[in-house]
């Protein structure tokens, strides 16, 4: 590997700790400073160029970062914790998605011109919070404990469901001109359910069993933790594209909620690597940015952020909020 390589990689690495040590000393959510920390190193100083250091194998790595990411995320996920705001977080996944996908899709065609099918296609990627963004800012916010668990939830929930809408999307679109879409549609859907559950399911069990049976040393534990959630991602996703997020969500919450099974320290290991590849994933992914094409939507495309942010996301969460024990106030 050459010289420049390996600086490149541990400048990515240093840059997120310092900007992580930075948004804890001005109480403001890390990411902020990581992707302004990727986007000076990427297009503004030309520093970094991910397509260039990492190759084909960039998004496969991003790909299995958000995996361990979200698998650490669902291990958090505690039925409990929601036993009197679980109708606000199945209505943030489903209703409140959704109208967050109709009126960014509306905002979309009719203030940048998107095609409706395009338009369609961005609200349900735009659905997905994720806790790569939410977690690190709940450390920051601290809302109060109802607020904090279903927005966690909500986070890591609507991850691997948004992937699902923008591929239903996207299918839709590819396959709308013939006549078998709807089943083309319902196969996809089907499919990437009925795989990333089963999988999740299985290797939960497999994990917690082994676990719990104490069938490895201690020190294997977590090793064996960070590669069977690898390892299940990639199954997952052989058999059924894009359903290993559901797979390794499910893993998590399984695992999370099972009785006797202690993994505590795979908890605190997770937290740790999850931080990492938290500060790398926005450093690399801010260095993509391309300005240029920016500049090409214009003002326009500052509209449809501010319609997201300030009119479908708060339209959505309120509805969805409706009849719960959650307030305005807080």
């Amino acid at each position: 590997m050459e010289p420049n390589i390996l600086i490149t990689l541990a400048g990515i690495g240093i840059l997120g700790i310092l900007c992580q040590l930075l948004a804890n000393w001005i109480k403001l959510p890390a990411i902020l400073f990581l992707l302004l920390g990727g986007i000076i190193a990427g297009p503004v100083t030309q520093q970094l160029d991910p397509d260039s250091l990492f190759g084909d194998l960039l998004f496969p790595l991003v790909s299995l970062a958000v995996a361990i990411i979200l698998f650490e995320g669902a291990l958090t996920l505690k039925l409990d914790e929601i036993k009197n705001l679980r109708s606000v977080v199945r209505n943030l996944i489903s209703t409140g998605a959704l109208i967050t996908l109709a009126v960014t899709a509306a905002a979309s065609h009719y203030i940048i011109g998107l095609h409706w099918n395009i338009a369609f296609l961005f609200g349900a990627v735009v659905t997905v919070t994720g806790p790569t963004v939410i977690i690190p800012m709940l450390r920051t916010v601290r809302p109060n404990a109802n607020i904090s668990n279903v927005l966690r939830w909500e986070g890591i929930v609507i991850d691997p469901l948004g992937a699902l809408f923008a591929v239903i999307v996207f299918n839709f679109i590819i396959s709308s001109e013939s006549a078998n879409a709807y089943t083309t549609i319902l196969t996809t859907f089907g499919g990437i359910l009925l795989v990333g559950t089963l999988t999740g399911f299985c290797f939960a069990y497999l994990l917690g069993h082994t676990l719990r049976k104490h069938l490895v040393p201690e020190y294997l534990r977590n090793v064996l933790t960070v590669t069977l959630v690898m390892g299940v991602y990639a199954i997952s996703d052989f058999f059924q594209h894009e359903s290993g997020l559901l797979a390794v969500t499910i893993m998590g919450m399984v695992l999370g909620n099972m009785r006797n099974t202690d993994i505590q320290d795979i908890l605190e290991f997770k937290e740790s690597l999850s931080v990492l590849l938290r500060s790398g994933l926005f450093i690399i992914l801010a260095a993509r940015v391309d300005f240029n094409e920016f500049l090409t939507l214009g003002w326009r495309a500052l509209i449809v952020l501010i319609v997201l942010m300030f009119i479908a996301r708060p339209i959505g969460v309120f509805i969805s909020g409706l009849g719960s024990e959650l307030s305005t106030r807080g």
